[in-house]
């Protein structure tokens, strides 16, 4: 028998380069790495825990009681910070939110003629035609339409009318109606 030595990848690489790879022929127990798993912290079960007798709660007050329950703010019986600072101002519960559409969104579309929010949802300039839809004045309008929306910002009702359409506003009360009557048909 010759006694001749195996020639791979590894073998011909430097020293430095070379891993030496341990292969197990054995079956074992296949085990996590150490260190990717951590025992939960076993809380009050005495000094052998390493958290002694407080169980890392420290010392009375309302975070060692049982029960207690940190709710969002809480600063650990300080005042909390939004208690602290002043009120200003009024947030409506209940606003208006429109759909805009610019001008230029209509002349780059190509769009003339008469104009719902039907054929703006079709169009696909809003999303739904039951919500408030606002049309806006950024850009210019050279042809003539005639726009039925909730509410027009005076540039685009003024740049509107300048290129020989119409501004119509459209009852939303009777637009919430249909809304609901349509839902209540499904």
């Amino acid at each position: 028998m010759s006694s001749r030595e195996n020639l791979n990848y590894s073998s011909i690489q430097p020293d430095r380069k070379r891993r030496a790879v341990q292969r197990s022929s054995e079956a074992g127990q296949i085990s996590p790495p150490d260190g990717s798993r951590k025992e939960r912290k076993r809380v009050g079960r005495g000094h052998s825990t390493g958290m002694g007798k407080t169980s890392s709660r420290g010392q009375k007050g309302q975070k060692a009681r049982s029960g207690f329950s940190r709710m969002a703010g809480f600063e650990g019986g300080q005042m909390p910070l939004q208690r602290r600072l002043p009120k200003r101002g009024f947030t409506n519960p209940f606003p208006t939110v429109y759909q805009t559409v610019n001008l230029y969104r209509l002349e780059r579309a190509g769009v003339s003629g008469e104009l719902t929010a039907e054929g703006l949802q079709e169009n696909g300039f809003i999303a739904d035609a039951f919500a408030p839809v606002k049309i806006l004045g950024s850009g210019d309008l050279k042809k003539a339409i005639q726009i039925t929306a909730d509410a027009f910002s005076e540039s685009a009702r003024k740049k509107i009318e300048a290129a020989g359409g119409a501004c119509n506003v459209r009852d939303l009360a009777a637009v919430k109606k249909e809304r609901k009557r349509k839902a209540a048909e499904k």
